[in-house]
């Protein structure tokens, strides 16, 4: 199995070195140091809270990586995650929830193209796309066409389905499931997976 290659960034020593030595000590994972971040699969973010400058540091991190990233922090809210999820954030720890397991765990989903969120966040990330379909006076004309199978991947996406599941369940390969979600990304500018299924959702494509 190729290993997944992790950055490690966090505001302090001690989150810094835990996260260095659990992943560092993992057979799935090869930890490189700051400087060889553009190489990185994944980021890996720890930080109290998110707040504007957290924020414009995820979008820097995001603009010069270029991977996915997963956030463990002490507090977040409904704000919190929508932001994050902008800034390629596809999966949030709480500090208080974070185990080794649980950041190996999300650290592989991210590398296979998922994401893991608390169920409570992933609650409020759907009302607030409730909300704004609600706030939709009229179908938008310019929103883009999804092919059917484009639509039966975000559909089982949504559905917290991981690459593999997807693949099994539409009976494709893998690479194909990753093939149709990279031009569907690439197409319509979205930056992740729940990015895509936050603005299919939006835009009552799914």
């Amino acid at each position: 199995m190729e290993r997944v290659r992790v950055v490690v960034q966090a505001v302090d020593h001690l989150s810094m070195a835990g996260l260095t030595s659990y992943l560092g000590s993992r057979a799935e994972i090869v930890v490189l140091e700051w400087d060889q971040r553009v190489r990185a699969d994944v980021v890996v973010v720890a930080v109290d809270r998110i707040g504007p400058e957290v924020l414009s540091g995820l979008r820097r991190v995001a603009a010069d990586v270029g991977a996915p990233m997963v956030l463990v922090l002490d507090e977040v809210g409904e704000k919190d995650v929508l932001a994050a999820v902008e800034c390629r954030v596809v999966a949030i720890l709480p500090r208080s929830a974070a185990t080794g397991e649980r950041v190996l765990r999300s650290v592989l989903a991210a590398a296979s193209g998922g994401g893991v969120m608390p169920p409570s966040l992933v609650a409020e990330l759907l009302k607030h796309v409730e909300r704004l379909q609600r706030e939709l006076v009229s179908p938008d004309a310019s929103v883009p066409k999804l092919t059917p199978r484009e639509a039966d991947v975000l559909r089982l996406m949504a559905d917290g389905l991981d690459t593999a599941e997807i693949a099994s369940r539409l009976c494709y390969s893998e690479r194909t499931i990753k093939n149709v979600f990279y031009g569907l990304t690439t197409r319509l500018n979205l930056r992740n997976r729940p990015h895509a299924v936050a603005y299919a959702l939006r835009k009552g494509m799914i």
